[in-house]
């Protein structure tokens, strides 16, 4: 590793890095050098790269040794740049030193201004700018961050809240003013700023235990590891987890020459968009403060002015804009704008110091956005000519679309309010109301038209009659494929399960958040596209995608650019409905069973029950007969709706035990229809009992052990598509045999679909019915044996939910208890039910669409697990040549666009 090089330099109109570096020198790195380059007025400085972060980590927070003599060589540069030295008692030289990892983490890192200020510099740096409040006000800027960060943060030191020594030196600073009668920091005098320093640093050394350093390079090296130490700070990693950053990457450390705002009225700090970061305007927004440093911004502790008349608010209307106060250096900062964005060719968030008239440019990034500015900005953008509508389709993350498609709470009220609960974000957008916890309260309360939010340890089929009125569910148990889960996202319905800090009292009607008690009646407001709960009623902001142009343009772009065709899990003519208003081009599928939860279930339930219990063939197929209207009118409506796109209908899936009634009254009227007493109803209930029915009698294996129920369901998929053919209608039916394990039982159940094929012809007098017979990929041995099965079968759905399942050995209804724990300390990237597990998983679905397509070229796959709406899933489907995926109706939209990134990554790959 001799001569290897660790630290790159920047300013004076060159540098060593470029834009393009930015996993080396981090993103503030790489365009500080970008900005030096293109000959923007940037104070000179230099970057130690992310290789050494790694270095730190990896040799017990030690440095290289080729680092501390490439940073000597580097501050030498700045020195010769400006006339200055650093550590010099009579002309000093003082640095900044700031995070920089290669995506923007705002906030996320540490900071350490002014640096290089001791007694012994102090005394040169007045005299050089003949204005000794400015320096004393840096020296106590200084004291108050490192302190903070060095000194307290970087050595593990937690104190409890309010009590860290940062808060303890800004308790000073409020006595002092608070005795003097100063409503501002700017108030302050040189003679209040000089005691104030000595008084700071005597709480130092009593809240620490250590004086504070006085040496300029102590100083910058404890900067240096204090940002290093911040990678891995709890803000850090809370952010990178969110975010999905790779721990591994690092931060660089970039050390800058200090300019200063806060010299006086003809100094100034600001941060700029060159856009609007919340509505997307192509307009140049921003705020800064006169006679302040950076932080002062964005900490709140003054109002901030705004940029320009434009941005001005109720708030701060009185106050002079930079365009007022100082219009020749607000024309510079607006032509650097210009320069910028069309460098960048993207939105940019700058920060800027005005040092007695003279601008200079601290940094630039890719400004971050909501969704709704994401896709304004995107398209008008490609209009400009800026970008072309490839890159465009790039800008927006698939998940900003959410914030188009569901009401959500507003952000701005929700910043300054702290949850009480956090689960998995089940069901997107946000929703309040009144906490119930029964179903029949949801539904009592529900269509009076009162908000209710139903609150329950987890939800079953017998719940979803009050699901359907309720706001949304929230649940202490289950995952992101708990039922709860499954219902919620199939009808766009707020929901968050798994919440551990919920304890539920039924006896007493109270929830428990942690040491928050809440009872029946109280609000609540529930964010589910983060997972969040929160007390209390927050307003919620209403959004009609179709009434954006952006949106339904980006949409347009989204499909001509995109190969893999979407589809939607939905079960109802409703449903369908808004499933082709989201552009879903079919149904992957339609479950059969839907018609015993939802509305208008109960008769085709009660008859379901009845058939289960019953004794023999005989008795199945008398109960069938009866079932059958109710299959064949249900699949009629929606194969109607789907007119002219194929429609998956997965025959029964679940074990029988669920459709089971708890309730002793059901139970006695169930006893009553089948003629039996309640103890012979009993034993037949206790026949059901398997002590694992997710992989026990269910699905296939239903079908042949009682072939009569294959045979009906068949029976009532054809009979619905050859009516509707008649009537006029383009109707493309696939009957998908699910829980396959070995090709025998397709072929099992293919030779039941032939027969029935056979009658329903003659009984419509047709001569063909177009329809394809195929299996849901959901066992691990099935993706071993693809080849075989596709022998027999014309299509494979990968049932992504059970697979990973199977796959992990998890159950899927009963791992919040642990998910979260394996999701925080890093055992798993990501929970394997919302995003498919690509190093494990995917290889067996890689293999199952191989081994399928060695067999048949022509096969039809896809995957119609609740992955089909995940992003990053999508993109995987896209690259192992699936031909469609398939999602809930509210995530057809996400999976269009994420379909569309995948090709355009794709091609810009090759």
């Amino acid at each position: 590793m001799n001569n290897y090089k660790y630290v790159y330099f920047f300013g004076d109109g060159k540098a060593d890095g470029t834009a393009g570096m930015k996993n080396l020198l981090g993103g503030k790195g790489a365009n500080l050098a970008e900005m030096s380059n293109i000959g923007l007025p940037v104070p000179p400085g230099f970057t130690i790269t992310t290789e050494v972060c790694t270095y730190y980590y990896q040799h017990e927070r030690t440095y290289p040794e080729e680092l501390k003599p490439q940073v000597e060589e580097a501050i030498k540069n700045v020195e010769e740049i400006l006339g200055k030295k650093f550590a010099d008692s009579e002309n000093t030289l003082l640095f900044s030193v700031r995070s920089g990892a290669r995506i923007s983490m705002p906030g996320m890192m540490e900071t350490v201004l002014n640096v290089g200020l001791t007694s012994d510099t102090i005394p040169g740096l007045i005299k050089q700018t003949k204005n000794e409040r400015f320096v004393y006000d840096s020296y106590r800027r200084l004291i108050s961050m490192y302190s903070d960060v060095v000194m307290e943060k970087a050595m593990g030191i937690r104190p409890k809240e309010g009590q860290g020594v940062r808060h303890q030196l800004e308790r000073l600073l409020e006595n002092v003013k608070k005795k003097n009668g100063y409503k501002n920091d700017t108030d302050l005098t040189a003679d209040d700023l000089k005691e104030l320093t000595e008084q700071m640093k005597l709480k130092v050394e009593e809240v620490l235990g250590e004086a504070f350093p006085d040496n300029p390079h102590d100083q910058l090296w404890g900067g240096i590891s204090a940002v290093f130490q911040s990678w891995n700070g709890k803000r850090a990693k809370s952010y990178r987890k969110i975010e999905g950053i790779p721990e591994e990457w690092g931060t660089a450390v970039n050390v800058q020459a200090m300019v200063f705002g806060n010299t006086g009225d003809r100094s100034a700090t600001g941060v700029a968009f060159t856009r609007d970061p919340a509505t997307g305007e192509n307009q140049f927004y921003g705020e800064w403060l006169i006679n302040a440093q950076g932080e002062d911004v964005v900490a709140g502790i003054r109002t901030p002015f705004a940029l320009n008349n434009r941005a001005k608010q109720d708030f701060n209307k009185h106050l002079p804009s930079l365009e007022e106060k100082m219009p020749e250096v607000y024309q510079k900062l607006s032509d650097i704008r210009d320069k910028l964005e069309r460098h960048y060719k993207d939105m940019q968030d700058l920060e800027f110091t005005i040092e007695d008239g003279k601008l200079w440019m601290l940094q630039t990034r890719v400004g971050k956005r909501n969704g709704i500015a994401a896709l304004r900005m995107a398209v008008e953008m490609q209009r400009e000519g800026l970008i072309p509508k490839e890159d465009a389709v790039l800008r927006v993350k698939p998940s900003q679309l959410d914030e188009l498609l569901h009401p959500m709470v507003d952000p701005k009220l929700e910043s300054s309010h702290t949850p009480i609960g956090k689960g998995l974000p089940a069901g997107p957008g946000g929703a309040n109301g009144k906490i119930v916890f029964t179903a029949d309260s949801a539904e009592e309360l529900g269509t009076k038209g009162e908000k209710v939010i139903l609150v329950r340890d987890e939800t079953s089929p017998e719940d979803v009659h009050g699901m359907k009125p309720a706001q949304a569910i929230l649940t202490s148990k289950g995952g992101m494929t708990s039922h709860a889960a499954l219902v919620a996202r199939g009808w766009g319905k707020c929901c968050v399960v798994g919440c551990g800090d919920l304890r539920i009292d039924m006896e007493n009607k109270k929830a428990t958040f942690g040491d928050k008690v809440l009872k029946e009646g109280d609000w609540i407001t529930l964010n589910g596209t983060k997972g969040l709960v929160y007390e209390g009623e927050l307003p919620l902001v209403a959004i009609d995608p179709e009434q954006n142009e952006h949106y339904k343009q980006m949409l347009n772009w989204a499909d001509q650019l995109r190969r893999l065709k979407v589809r939607t899990n939905t079960d109802t003519p409703a449903d369908t409905k808004k499933a082709l208003e989201f552009g879903a081009e079919g149904i992957g599928l339609f479950r059969i069973e839907h018609m015993f939860y939802g509305e208008n279930s109960e008769e085709p339930l009660f008859i379901l029950r009845k058939m289960i219990m019953s004794n023999s063939e005989k008795e199945r197929r008398a109960v069938l007969d009866e079932l059958f209207p109710y299959m064949k009118s249900d699949i009629k409506s929606t194969l109607s709706v789907m007119d002219g796109y194929p429609v998956t209908v997965r025959l029964l899936d679940p074990p029988l035990h669920e459709f089971v009634p708890k309730q002793a009254s059901g139970r006695e009227k169930l006893a009553r229809e089948l003629r039996i007493d309640t103890d012979e109803l009993k034993q037949r209930f206790e026949n059901l009992h398997e002590s694992n029915p997710m992989m026990g009698h269910r699905g296939v294996r239903l079908g042949v052990t009682y072939p009569e129920i294959t045979e009906t369901q068949v029976q009532a998929i054809l009979e619905a598509a050859a009516e509707l053919t008649q009537e006029g209608k383009t109707v493309y039916p696939e009957i998908m045999i699910p829980v396959l394990g070995h090709v025998n039982e397709l072929r099992h159940q293919k030779n039941i679909v032939e027969r029935v094929y056979q009658r329903v012809l003659e009984k419509y007098n047709l001569d063909k019915l177009d329809h394809l017979v195929g299996t849901m990929i959901e066992i691990p041995r099935a993706c071993l044996t693809a080849d075989q099965i596709a022998e027999v079968a014309e299509f494979f759905s990968f049932g992504t939910n059970d697979l990973t399942q199977m796959g992990f050995g998890f159950s899927r209804d009963d791992i919040g208890g642990f998910l979260v724990h394996y999701l925080e300390q890093g055992i798993l990237p990501d929970d394997p039910f919302q995003t498919i597990d690509q190093e494990g998983l995917g290889l067996l679905i890689k293999m199952g669409v191989e081994k399928g397509r060695n067999t048949d070229p022509k096969l039809k796959i896809g995957i119609c697990g609740e992955h089909g709406g995940d992003p990053e899933s999508v993109k995987f489907c896209h690259r192992v040549r699936m031909d469609y995926v398939s999602c809930s109706p509210f995530r057809v939209p996400i999976a269009r666009l994420a379909a569309a990134q995948a090709a355009v990554e794709e091609a810009k790959m090759n």
